[in-house]
């Protein structure tokens, strides 16, 4: 069993799309282990985006991930964070393949509804960021 991490963002919890998204997670297989809702400050939002520090849109990011109420999961699945890509589609909507996540409830490339690890590596370290061992509960 792998993990990944997927945030849902401001923009999914402000449209009341929370449930749609957790639907389809749950029917694509994903065991959620962990979930809560948050608001993530500047500083959390930056030191987590922080790769990203010397893009362009790093700025913005942490501007619309620390805007509004976010809803993050610890997901687990065989091949995770490869799965998890496939639901959610492209980062921007309009390149997303039709019936993903982001093709059907994204408005745009910023605010493209949902977070999804990148790698196997990065699920382990975005899960640790974001819970605590105490805080999952372990697939059955």
């Amino acid at each position: 069993m792998e993990r990944t991490l997927a945030i849902l963002k401001p923009d999914c919890v402000a449209a009341k799309k929370m449930g749609k998204v957790l639907d389809r997670i749950e029917a694509a297989g994903f065991h959620i282990i962990g979930m809560k809702m948050t608001r993530l400050t500047p500083e959390v939002a930056g030191k987590f985006y922080e790769v990203h520090i010397e893009r362009g849109f790093y700025k913005d990011l942490v501007s619309f991930m620390s805007s509004g109420p976010v809803v993050v999961l610890a997901l687990e699945k065989e091949n995770a964070v490869a799965e998890f890509r496939k639901l959610i589609g492209a980062t921007d909507p309009a390149e997303a393949a039709a019936g993903t996540i982001r093709r059907d409830f994204a408005t745009s490339k910023q605010n493209n509804i949902v977070h999804g690890s990148d790698s196997p590596e990065n699920g382990r370290h975005e899960v640790a960021f974001y819970f605590s061992r105490q805080e999952l509960i372990e697939a059955r």
